[in-house]
């Protein structure tokens, strides 16, 4: 073994290591002039010395047009060095018409790193035709929507509303796509599981009220329009700074024993259906008390403020509406507000005065507009429910000359 060591490493070994360097030498001159053909995706095009005021159609933020696939012929150790992160398309705009094809070859090709000599290095280009299209480049303001979030509300609490649910943004692109945001709108999509049950208890600690006002983090205040950029847009609205996330604890808030139950006869059925033929019937469930008939059951309602409920739980009823039974078999039902004009009014009035300062002064000159819109999306949001917390159902029908109400899920 030691011998055979000897052979092959030791004898001779001035001559085997001439040979050596030879052969690296040669590896390293025959790579260095080698050439290959080689594709480099993802090579971003920008198109310079656009005239003011205008932009390229589909042209996104930094002046990148687009990316491309190039095929290039050239030297192999350079090639190898060449990727879509320091290789660039430059198209020049100057002296060029509204519309042209501009053809991508050897010339338009840049290199970021510097000690990289394209010229040398590359021979040839596999030309590509690209169809330009120079368009109005304009500035306007673009509505936002803030829908209702997405996502569970962290254990304990319950979502109310957010506001503001109207917002803008400035931005700058080709008229046609700018001009089609507009008219379309975009939307802040946020999501509840963002928001932690660790902030919301601190939140209801410091206020100890009926209501807990989350201000959204400034990172979440973005949009993506891939239209106009790679990367997400901050939302420039000056009233974005009061954007707030709406909480209570997650209460089931009693309403009352002894709803009004009443029914409303459309008048289209009036010559059969009215209040001189059909009356609601009385049972263990409806009962008649000075005159009125009530829905003698406990009944709760979850998703509102205390503040809303004590506003209106004096002006509620349960509106039955009247109809054959050749159209229903079964009556629709709802909660029904006597007066919502004068309920907003009183709330607007209650909220504006039990409000805290600094809340006041975030809302602003809006302060009213955003009550009046809490209140009535409460009213849209507004359920029954029995006191085992399921929603009320009742079941309601047309029994000879009485209508029968009987709740599908009493508590026993």
């Amino acid at each position: 073994m030691i011998s055979l060591f000897k052979y092959f490493f030791i004898n001779h070994w001035q001559r085997k290591l001439i040979a050596l360097f030879l052969a690296i030498c040669i590896w390293t001159i025959t790579h260095h002039s080698l050439t290959v053909n080689k594709t480099v995706t993802s090579v971003p095009v920008k198109v310079i010395n656009l005239p003011e005021g205008k932009t390229v159609e589909g042209m996104l933020g930094g002046g990148i047009l687009k990316t491309l696939s190039l095929n290039l012929n050239g030297n192999k150790a350079v090639l190898d060095e060449l990727s879509g992160k320091n290789l660039e398309v430059i198209i020049d705009a100057s002296d060029q018409p509204d519309s042209w094809t501009a053809i991508i070859d050897k010339k338009n090709l840049r290199c970021k790193d510097r000690s990289i000599d394209l010229n040398k290095a590359i021979a040839k280009v596999t030309p590509i035709e690209l169809n330009i299209k120079k368009t109005k480049l304009i500035t306007e303001k673009v509505p936002i929507l803030v829908p209702p979030p997405t996502g569970e509300v962290p254990k304990g609490f319950q979502y109310l509303d957010v506001w503001p649910d109207h917002l803008y943004v400035t931005m700058t692109g080709p008229e046609k796509v700018i001009k089609t945001l507009k008219t379309k709108g975009l939307f802040l999509k946020l999501n509840l599981e963002d928001v932690s049950l660790a902030d919301l208890e601190a939140l209801q600690r410091e206020t100890q009220g009926d209501e807990i006002s989350y201000s959204v983090p400034e990172s979440w205040k973005t949009v993506n329009v891939p239209q106009i950029s790679d990367e997400p847009i901050q939302i420039d609205d000056p009233t974005v700074k009061n954007l707030q996330l709406i909480f209570s604890l997650q209460d089931y808030l009693f309403v009352g024993n002894s709803i009004p139950i009443n029914v409303y006869f459309p008048p289209k059925h009036s010559s059969s259906l009215n209040p001189e033929s059909y009356s609601i019937a009385t049972n263990d469930f409806v009962i008649k008390k000075n005159g009125i008939k009530v829905l003698k059951m406990p009944l709760y309602t979850q998703g509102v403020s205390r503040r809303f409920l004590e506003t209106v739980k004096e002006m509620l009823q349960i509106c039955i509406v009247a109809a054959p039974k050749s159209e229903r078999e079964t009556l629709l039902w709802s909660a029904q507000f006597i007066n919502p004009q004068e309920l907003e009014t009183r709330y607007i009035a209650k909220a504006l005065a039990d409000t805290q300062e600094d809340m006041l002064d975030i809302l602003g000159t809006a302060r009213e507009d955003y009550f009046r819109n809490r209140f009535r999306q409460s009213m849209n949001r507004f359920r029954f429910y029995n006191s085992d917390q399921h929603k009320l159902n009742l079941k309601i029908e047309i029994q000879g000359s009485s209508i029968a109400v009987v709740p599908e899920n009493p508590r026993e």
